[in-house]
């Protein structure tokens, strides 16, 4: 069957085996045997991608709902797989399935409360992990995954597929080859508009009703919604911090020393459900996450960033991309591009689109075949290619544990610098010092990694 119709029909380079030592290059296997523990509609989304593989065997799936259950199911008979094993009837059932010994790595895409915990005891099973975002909820989680990791020896992937976005790698192709001569500051966010995602009426996943939370609700509103109204902070940094750490070497010769986070004031999501159902008892909820939280990060070679996390406003659809050099800059938002002396005339904008093709990464321009049709507009075959890629030869992800949770951590360090009034927080370095001599390797060629 033809990857558009499927997933139409159906509802994801090494950073060196020294960082990880018990992980060795070797020669590349013929399939790799991965398990799921979470099958909702993200983890859908990577079964797709599985299942489109010759070179990938779903041994094993887990969910404690019949429901998400059920439409796996289908996903397996439309694709005419055989059905993997299923472990369901409490949120500990996934313990069972990773002493399932032939499971070479597990797709964590479960609620972010059950994140850490996951991929730990995946790891201490011997497993490689690739988890949605969130790495942990709190800092101490954070370090816990790290030392897991390293202790284990197995590596774990945050899978943000943002990296992989095709403007964002032509844009890292053309840092690469100086246009924007030195990089001086960057930005990036998570702006996007999720209240029809944040509630629901139960039976539609999106764009319909108001309620959240495990009885009223499917979907991320049975969870998501209600981590806005606990939590104050970035609760999702890694779509725009993920994707621009390559730009300066994060981890790699450079890292994040301190930040500092401000909140606005919290009238978004009780403005919809008023607008919606007027009078609905969940327009007086206390949303306690303010609607837009921005983020200033301080670098050790001298670069500004500034993350914004805004998603309960009405807004068109923008991860607010700008790379800015000595030479020029790149801004996602209007789409345009200016490169000093370059550009067709002083200071008008380009339109990127001619700039972008012509950059175009050569990591696209091998796969961009394999890649139609996939989620987020071919992004999630990407990430979900390197996880499998680097199980096969026995190497480090593409994304490795040091970056996946920098790019995390700005959820609980923006809480505490917003609860403190606004205060600095010195950023932790995960990598304890290697990160002066590590090197970067993303996305330097068309390998996959």
């Amino acid at each position: 069957m033809h990857r558009r119709s499927f997933i139409k029909n159906s509802t994801m380079a090494a950073a060196g085996f020294a960082i990880l030592p018990s992980i060795t290059f070797g020669m590349s296997k013929s399939k790799v045997k991965l398990g799921y523990i979470g099958v909702g509609l993200r983890g859908r989304n990577h079964i797709s991608e599985g299942l489109l593989r010759d070179d990938v065997e779903i041994v094993a799936i887990c969910d404690t709902q019949e429901s998400s259950l059920k439409l796996c199911r289908e996903q397996f008979q439309q694709a005419g797989k055989k059905l993997p094993k299923e472990f369901t009837g409490g949120v500990d059932a996934y313990k069972r399935m990773l002493e399932m010994k032939e499971i070479e790595g597990v797709i964590i895409a479960t609620p972010w409360t059950f994140h850490h915990d996951q991929a730990v005891d995946a790891m201490q099973a011997g497993k490689y992990v690739g988890c949605e975002v969130l790495a942990g909820l709190t800092l101490e989680d954070h370090w816990n995954i790290v030392n897991v990791s390293e202790k284990t020896g197995m590596s774990y992937m945050t899978l943000e597929n943002v990296c992989y976005r095709r403007d964002v790698m032509a844009v890292l192709n053309m840092a690469r080859q100086n246009l924007f001569g030195e990089l001086v500051h960057l930005e990036g966010g998570y702006q996007h508009d999720l209240r029809p995602v944040l509630f629901n009426d139960g039976a539609h996943f999106y764009g319909h009703g108001v309620e959240f939370g495990p009885d009223k609700s499917i979907g991320e509103a049975q969870w998501r919604t209600q981590h806005n109204i606990d939590m104050v902070g970035d609760i999702y940094p890694t779509h725009g911090l993920g994707p621009l750490m390559p730009f300066i070497n994060i981890n790699r010769g450079n890292r994040i020393t301190n930040l500092v986070s401000f909140s606005s004031k919290a009238k978004g999501l009780s403005s919809y459900v008023n607008k919606l159902s007027p009078g609905h008892k969940n327009a007086s909820v206390n949303f306690k996450n303010g609607d837009i939280t921005t983020t200033l990060l301080n670098c050790a070679n001298g670069e500004t960033l500034s993350i914004q996390h805004d998603t309960h406003l009405p807004r068109p659809y923008s991860l607010g991309f700008r790379v800015q050099g000595t030479e020029g800059l790149w801004t996602d938002a209007n789409q345009s591009i200016y490169i000093e002396g370059k550009s067709k005339n002083e200071d008008v904008w380009d339109p990127a689109e001619e700039w972008l093709k012509k950059y175009d990464h050569p990591l696209w321009k091998k796969y961009e075949k394999q890649a139609e049709g996939a989620g987020h507009g071919g992004m999630d075959w990407f990430v979900f290619n390197g996880f499998v890629e680097a199980i096969k030869q026995k190497r480090q992800t593409p994304i490795d544990v040091y970056d996946s949770v920098t790019m995390s951590a700005i959820l609980p360090l923006s809480a505490k610098s917003i609860t403190e009034g606004n205060m600095p927080q010195d950023f932790p370095d995960f990598t304890r010092g290697k990160w002066k001599t590590m090197k970067n390797t993303f996305a330097l060629n068309d390998s996959g990694f």
